[in-house]
């Protein structure tokens, strides 16, 4: 059995795969890892393409011997990528060029990037606190607590809508995502379900909820009068990360199975990269024999990333958070680069905990020599300004008749500024129509933060995306987002953004919860 270690050492021992996924943040703060990546060969990659998009996931999941059944890792990936998805290949390619390819991620039912493990991970979460409370390891339920930028929320929200013995709760920076991202988290169904805004921008969220992981007390006290226990579904939690892994996987295998590659032949990988999580993931494909060869870090105006990896040294004690067209990428504290600098120490515990330290007390660490230089041979990145984003959309528009969101414009440019002599898969990871706005700007000119004409600032999200459509022929907008204004808001609430604030909040919602469902405590 494949067991996972806590990128801090201060874990007790290893724990299982299911422990690893209710558990969300390992013990002292660290994120858990497997103790063996399994390798692939090339024929092993080139027969997942033989194979529907859900049955290669599960090989790849039994790759690494996870410790549920084979056939519950069969039934939950049929149940994750099935008819919820708009095309039946879940995650299709379209080749821009003989050598530009675009990993379209974003066919799910939020129309974003994490719907790819978020309809996995809610699935598997439950199976692994069934099995772990047949085993007598567990006798609560949970609270999922979730900080987003804009996409993991509804994402998430929508994954554990309605789920049995779990609640989950979301934060987004209030004002900081866009109109669509907004409503889509605050009209969400569900039972179990309750959404914040947090004063504040996506930093302040995430260093609350780790926070609030962080206290003791608070965990005793959620047990003791609600029965719940504190829970991830953030990509610090390593069953976000695995579908990830999958879907880099299949990529490769795909694009060798419609004779754009040749099996063997590298290909590089661009990534547009906020919590470092989706291209890590890339990482772990590489490792595990895909023939992947540099990892492009695509990087906003918020340029932490490019820096370090251009640097060596990851630096946010005086650097300005921007806001972008690309707010899932409006990010400082990257949590996913502590497991890739794990992996690229050789696992040294000791290290990873020092540097994370200096980034809580200083705002600030520097890796040694060796490890810098694994990274440069790893890793390039560079960061698309909030103009060059927006030129790009109309630029590729005008090209190739494809229409990018701006995430993917940051990441289709970088691709072009670094890019050598291989083909390149670049990471889609939303539908255009989710930031439409700042789409409508690119098309017509508007610098970045401009105000729209004042006819087309009166339009609803959705208004604004059937004019878009109007105007360049991409009506292929996902019924998700189409009727959004059609469904009631359900969540307005904005609180602060400080340790005790989201205690407060998430103690209430329990609490209401408690009310109008006793069988909580039965």
């Amino acid at each position: 059995m494949n067991l996972y270690i806590d990128t801090r050492g201060a874990g007790p021992r290893p724990v299982t795969f299911t422990e690893a996924v209710v558990d969300g943040l390992a013990a002292g703060g660290g994120l858990y890892v497997p103790e063996r990546v399994p390798e692939l060969s090339l024929e092993d990659i080139a027969a997942l393409a033989q194979l529907p998009y859900a049955p290669r996931a599960a090989r790849i999941y039994r790759a690494f011997d996870v410790d549920l059944p084979a056939e519950t890792i069969e039934e939950l990936m049929a149940q994750a990528y099935g008819d919820n998805f708009d095309d039946e290949r879940i995650c299709p390619i379209t080749s821009l060029t003989a050598d530009t390819h675009v990993l379209e991620l974003w066919h799910g039912p939020t129309s974003a990037f994490k719907d790819m493990a978020l309809q996995c991970l809610p699935r598997f979460f439950s199976a692994s606190a069934a099995q772990l409370r047949e085993q007598g390891k567990l006798d609560h339920d949970f609270l999922i607590l979730v900080a987003t930028s804009g996409d993991t929320g509804k994402a998430a929200l929508e994954g554990f809508r309605d789920v049995d013995g779990v609640s989950i709760a979301v934060m987004y920076p209030d004002g900081g995502v866009s109109d669509i991202q907004f409503k889509q988290m605050a009209t969400q169904r569900g039972r179990n379900v309750q959404v914040w805004g947090v004063r504040g921008n996506f930093d302040d969220c995430q260093t609350g909820a780790k926070n609030v992981f962080g206290d003791e007390a608070f965990a005793a006290r959620l047990l003791e009068e609600h029965g719940v226990a504190l829970s991830s579904a953030n990509s610090i939690n390593w069953g976000r990360l695995m579908p990830q892994i999958v879907y880099y996987v299949s990529a490769y295998a795909q694009l060798v199975a419609d004779g754009k590659l040749s099996l063997g032949d590298e290909l590089d990988v661009c990534v547009p990269t906020g919590n470092f999580g989706n291209i890590l993931a890339a990482y772990y494909a590489k490792r595990m024999g895909v023939p992947l060869g540099m990892l492009y870090c695509a990087s906003n105006e918020n340029r932490v990333l490019t820096d370090f990896i251009n640097t060596g040294t990851y630096d946010i004690s005086e650097r300005e958070f921007v806001l972008t067209p690309s707010p899932s990428m409006d990010i400082l504290v990257s949590s996913n680069l502590e497991r890739q600098l794990f992996e690229l120490t050789g696992r040294d515990a000791a290290a990873i905990a020092g540097w994370m330290s200096d980034l809580r007390e200083q705002r600030r660490f520097r890796v040694d020599e060796e490890t810098f230089a694994r990274v440069r041979e790893l890793f390039a990145s560079d960061s698309i300004d909030n103009a060059t984003c927006l030129d790009t959309i109309k630029r590729v528009l005008d090209e190739h008749d494809y229409l990018l969101d701006p995430h993917t414009a940051v990441a289709y440019q970088t691709a072009e500024n670094l890019r050598g002599e291989n083909p390149v898969l670049i990471a889609s990871t939303a539908h255009w129509a989710k930031f439409g706005d700042n789409v409508y700007r690119a098309l017509h000119g508007l610098e970045p933060g401009a105000p729209l004409p004042d006819d087309v600032a009166a339009l609803s999200g959705c208004a604004l995306n059937e004019l878009i459509a109007r105007e360049t022929g991409h009506d292929d907008i996902p019924r998700g987002l189409a009727e959004l204004d059609a469904l009631p808001i359900r969540f307005g609430e904005v609180i602060e953004g400080g340790t005790d604030s989201i205690e407060t909040a998430a103690a209430r919602f329990l609490e209401k919860l408690d009310a109008t469902t006793p069988a909580r405590n039965d």
